[in-house]
């Protein structure tokens, strides 16, 4: 669910979106954006890094040099010098280019070199050994490359430009007027996507997604109008911009030679489940630039069949909301196990634990404070408790003496890859380590009791009015419950919702410290849910609108009772334009309801969810 006051970063997931401290606040980080940057995203499996510092060198006329350059598969698939899909390096701008320091040792004037070794594995680095022979001409040249997995796909983030010089070392450094002009004459447009803001994006049917990419000028023109285009004006949002296949423009000062580029956009994710690559171009001075394709995987989680029409996983018996049931049992991915982390996680508790595995199996009994190392591997769960490197055929879980109990991975600072201002590491009750291969990826899942799940929920700040508070916890609490009792959004990963934005912002046990008045609220509205006709109640909610909510089938089709669409006088009154999917509630007119206008929080929630009751499930 795209939810209000959140934070978000590019792992994973990765990447996670912006940091919540308060409303005024909030709504200042949308329009600025500070992201963490990753380097491009993965195309079929593979992706690189270049190791090397430098790509400028001055060569003699016909002098032949061997640059080796160093890449880290970043990727799953392993590189490999031989076979079907082996690891090589071609020209580029434009892809196969006849090069003019193409070697006798090139396969053509296209084709520079093999990987130098025989299998480069995933977290490993590879080399190429590139072989130039200058051209007998003088002058300032640019060359670019990039790897290749042949039949396959060009590899995201090997692309490389060099910056050659080819002079006499016995001739006067000035150049002669027949060089400058050559110079002159050779003056091209060239780019380098080198960062962006998210590696891949998660999202709901229809939400706006924020994105931001960082682009170099690697050719020898100085840029003034840069634009980011799509020819796709449906799931493309511009704002103002007149043009409809322009998502950024910036006409701001120039960007020299070498000087990235940063250019901030939006766009609209699909409105049918499934994953996507959305597709877009640079241009500079109206040409578009093609050595760049702003390529975005993402991810649509969830729409109306998928909201709506998903099975009960409990037994039916029990959801009726006149029914008092058990405080369900929550399941939240907290963290996905990558090298944020170096692959593994260090955890601990606060009082004695246990650490179990998934078949029930005792492995060890650990005191207060004692670390227990972990990771996932090839099939088996590896841990190290101080005795050295033990294993398991089944997941592991972390668990302290008591659900308020805090554990910590010690080994996840958010501080320092996430460019955070704190460290949100510690998550109350149980955590697990478990693999799933519907995403091949391992989470890091936080098993605890709903309420304290409400109490470290990251939706909003300590600032915002205690009315919405309320409000918004018994929102939270309500769509929680909603995917508690169908189980079917992440089953395939074994946990209910997880912790970023395209489910509910959760930060754990010291937001829950840092900002008591929402655990506060959760606890004087504990149990009480949203229900219509006896079941519990989807309730969407998004950042803020443009004068209204939507109704519920101009987004995602069908028709929902108690999610029509409402006037937001305030919205509208502060010229507000509408940031997330614009069903349900709009935190901002909500947060003025209770602010300045003394508004209830029951009497808000029945105001976005028409028709409803407000029950409680569990005392």
């Amino acid at each position: 669910m795209k939810t209000v006051f959140s934070s978000q970063q590019t792992h994973q997931m990765n990447g996670a979106r912006f940091l919540s401290i308060a409303f005024f606040i909030f709504v200042c980080l949308l329009q600025i954006i500070t992201p963490i940057f990753v380097f491009a995203a993965s195309r079929k499996g593979y992706e690189a890094k270049i190791v090397n510092k430098t790509f400028a060198y001055t060569l003699s006329p016909g002098e032949k040099k061997t640059i080796e350059v160093n890449f880290k598969n970043l990727g799953k698939e392993t590189w490999k010098r031989k076979g079907t899909n082996y690891i090589s390096l071609y020209t580029t701008e434009p892809t196969y280019r006849k090069s003019m320091f193409a070697s006798a040792n090139w396969f053509d004037e296209t084709h520079a070199a093999l990987l130098k070794e025989t299998s480069v594995a995933k977290g490993k680095t590879g080399h190429i050994n590139l072989i130039l022979t200058a051209p007998k001409k003088e002058g300032e040249y640019t060359e670019s490359f990039q790897l290749v997995a042949e039949n396959t796909t060009w590899i995201p983030g090997s692309d490389m430009v060099f910056h050659l010089v080819v002079k006499d070392p016995k001739k006067p450094t000035a150049k002669s007027e027949k060089t400058q002009a050559k110079t002159a004459s050779d003056k091209k447009l060239s780019a380098l996507l080198l960062l962006r803001s998210e590696k891949s994006v998660v999202a709901e049917a229809g939400e706006k997604i924020a994105f931001q990419v960082g682009i170099k000028n690697t050719g020898t023109v100085a840029w003034k109008k840069r634009e980011v285009r799509t020819s796709d004006v449906v799931m493309a949002t511009v704002g103002d911009t007149p043009n409809s296949t322009q998502l950024a423009l910036n006409t701001e000062g120039e960007i020299a030679p070498g000087v990235i580029d940063f250019l901030k956009f939006a766009f609209i994710a699909p409105t049918i489940k499934g994953s996507y690559t959305m597709h877009y171009r640079f241009a500079v001075n109206d040409e578009i630039v093609p050595d760049v394709s702003i390529d975005i995987p993402v991810e649509v989680t969830a729409d109306s069949s998928t909201l709506l029409e998903s099975p009960l996983a409990v037994d039916p018996s029990q959801i009726e909301a006149a029914n008092v049931i058990d405080e369900p049992m929550m399941r939240i991915g907290v963290l996905i196990v990558d090298d944020e982390t170096d692959n593994q996680v260090r955890i601990s508790c606060d009082s004695p634990w246990k650490l179990i595995d998934g078949n029930g199996a005792l492995l060890s009994e650990q005191m207060s404070g004692a670390p227990v190392t972990a990771f996932y591997k090839n099939g088996r769960y590896y841990f190290n408790r101080g005795n050295g490197l033990e294993q398991s055929s089944f997941y592991l879980r972390f668990i302290p003496e008591s659900a308020a109990s805090v554990c910590t991975i010690e080994n996840f600072d958010q501080r320092l890859t996430r460019r955070a201002k704190y460290a949100d590491n510690q998550f109350r009750n149980v955590l697990e380590l478990r693999y799933n291969s519907a995403k091949d990826r391992t989470w890091v899942i936080n098993e605890l009791p709903m309420e304290y799940y409400l109490h470290g929920l990251g939706e909003t700040s300590e600032s915002s009015a205690y009315e919405f508070k309320k409000t918004l916890i018994t929102t939270a609490r309500t769509f929680a419950l909603y995917q508690f009792e169908r189980a079917t959004k992440h089953a395939s990963e074994y946990f209910h919702m997880n912790a970023y934005a395209d489910d509910q912002v959760y930060k754990g046990y010291s937001y829950e410290v840092r900002n008591p008045s929402i655990g506060k609220a959760a606890d004087e509205t504990r149990g009480i849910t949203v229900n219509y006709e006896g079941r519990t109640a989807i309730t969407p909610y998004f950042s803020r609108s443009d004068g209204r909510t939507r109704d519920w089938s101009e987004v995602w089709g069908g028709t929902v009772a108690w999610a029509k669409s409402v006037p937001c006088p305030c919205d509208k009154a502060n010229g507000r334009r509408l940031w997330g999917h614009g069903i349900g509630m709009s935190a901002t007119e909500a947060l003025c309801m209770a602010d300045e206008q003394g508004k209830k929080w029951d009497e808000i929630l029945k105001y976005f969810y028409q028709g409803i009751e407000l029950k409680k499930r569990w005392l």
